[in-house]
């Protein structure tokens, strides 16, 4: 953020045709991180600003899931083992019963 002398400053700077011109366009740009303790999943070892390798795009498609150890994994990952699991699944990082944090 620029203070507002410092940015003074700078626009004192600028051509005069810069003053009197109007802004018809923009571009704007972002990103995005989860918010995870770890880096990568530790079921598939991808990481989490990634996808899964079902996926083809990180997002809303492939979302983090938290079990109630704290421990996150992509949805597809987690289901996947999940289902493997008989009788009871376990997390794959610290061996307790899984269970979705809610």
């Amino acid at each position: 953020m620029l203070s507002s002398s410092l940015l003074v400053f700078f626009l004192n700077r600028l051509p005069m045709k810069y003053w009197w011109t109007e802004k018809t366009e923009w571009h704007a740009v972002a990103s995005w991180t989860w918010d995870a303790h770890d880096e990568t999943c530790g079921i598939c070892r991808m990481a989490f600003d990634g996808c899964c390798p079902d996926c083809k795009l990180p997002g809303d498609d492939c979302p983090l899931i938290w079990g109630a150890c704290n421990h996150a994994f992509h949805l597809h990952c987690i289901l996947k083992w999940v289902n493997s699991q008989t009788p009871q699944a376990h997390c794959p990082m610290c061996r307790r019963d899984w269970q979705f944090k809610e």
